[in-house]
């Protein structure tokens, strides 16, 4: 969905070697997650990439400095959820993420409206676009747009445990 209404070639779907906010107990191997994350993928339009762990980047304020340098005619569009705009505040350097690079907020169950209301969206509301310029945030810095839509309590963890009770005799 965000693909179609941002009108993005791709979508890359990172998959981290760690997020230093997360324990690493009870994390699945790298390799096993972006196999999980390729399945998901269709490889031309959503592509899954560990590029992180290849960077040896361990934050995203990193990684989008070196996706930037390599790739400097890509126009990023950052697709986060809702839970991830709550937890923005506690990354390092948010504000220069949010400032070197576009992102689009997608519902998620719970989180939504204390996403809308909290720390980080108040201090960037300033940058919030209507969900209609959507398809602007290519060409934009700075610039946000909350994407309304149906809310999925679809997650990496969601993924990892039916995929384990699948395999469960």
């Amino acid at each position: 969905m965000a693909r179609q209404r941002l009108r993005l070639g791709q979508v890359w779907l990172l998959v981290s070697p760690g997020n230093p906010l997360k324990p690493r107990a009870g994390m699945a191997p790298l390799a096993k997650r972006l196999a999980t994350a390729q399945a998901v993928a269709d490889g031309r339009r959503v592509i899954a990439s560990g590029i992180e762990a290849a960077f040896g980047t361990r934050y995203t304020v990193d990684t989008l400095r070196t996706l930037q340098q390599r790739f400097p005619r890509v126009r990023f569009v950052w697709i986060m959820g809702a839970d991830i705009l709550t937890q923005l505040p506690h990354w390092r350097c948010w504000l220069e993420i949010t400032n070197r690079l576009p992102f689009v907020v997608l519902p998620r169950p719970g989180y939504t409206y204390a996403a809308l209301a909290g720390q980080a969206a108040h201090r960037l509301g300033a940058n919030r676009r209507p969900a209609r310029e959507a398809a602007l945030l290519p060409g934009l810095r700075s610039a946000w747009v909350f994407l309304p839509g149906p809310e999925t309590a679809l997650s990496a963890t969601a993924i990892r445990q039916a995929a384990a009770e699948r395999t469960v005799p």
